[in-house]
């Protein structure tokens, strides 16, 4: 892994490429981003950085203290980890626990990226909007069977449901990775992308360089 970054879906817009053509566009701001912590191979068994990101008022005590041990003021929101296979981004980049990360410092235009965020949540819903389920005929008086399900049924054997049956459910509110978005342009305060990213605005993302 060649960059990271935090950052939260702030602006959804549209843009012109070289070629003149519309493209959508998302802005995703990460200030303020901090390195809090490196874990390496011989104290803890593998290789991360945890990075803070966002502000927020009320912070819980052993936060405070991972904060406080980095000299960072800020209380951070989010704390997440990025491993990595070892710390020669780090070294090279002469990064130090406690400095703010800009986006500058890993990425730049043309590049490609790795997004994860949580997608919108939903709610319950049926199989219609769920699974994309037609539903049952709209005459011979079925009133009441237009959005059902139908039959889940088996036959003696084997006499059950099976487990991943698409049926009504809880929809959204997943994890979801989004590959190989071009980012469009880079600025001290957050990267701008070709296409469309997971979550609503002010929602968490992950922001990885395509290694």
């Amino acid at each position: 892994m060649s960059g990271f970054i935090l950052g939260e879906k702030f602006d959804q817009s549209q843009a012109f490429d070289d070629k003149g053509e519309r493209i959508p566009t998302t802005f995703i701001k990460t200030s303020p981003c901090y390195f809090v912590e490196m874990k390496e191979q011989s104290k803890h068994g593998y290789f991360s950085v945890k990075l803070g990101f966002g502000q927020t008022k009320n912070i819980k005590k052993p936060v405070q203290g991972q904060l406080a041990k980095a000299g960072i003021k800020t209380p951070l929101r989010f704390l997440r980890e990025f491993r990595m296979d070892d710390d020669s981004i780090i070294v090279e980049r002469k990064i130090k626990v406690g400095d703010e990360l800009k986006p500058t410092l890993f990425f730049k235009k043309g590049d490609k990226v790795i997004v994860s965020g949580i997608s919108k949540g939903k709610g319950f819903q049926g199989v219609v909007k769920r699974h994309g389920f037609s539903g049952g005929p709209r005459t011979h008086g079925q009133s009441d069977r237009e959005r059902a399900p139908g039959s889940i049924g088996m036959t003696t054997t084997p006499g059950r449901v099976f487990k991943g049956k698409r049926m009504a459910g809880r929809m959204g509110g997943n994890r979801i990775t989004v590959k190989g978005l071009l980012v469009v342009d880079v600025k001290d305060d957050g990267i701008i992308v070709k296409g469309l990213v997971p979550g609503a605005k002010g929602g968490l993302l992950e922001v990885r360089s395509v290694s």
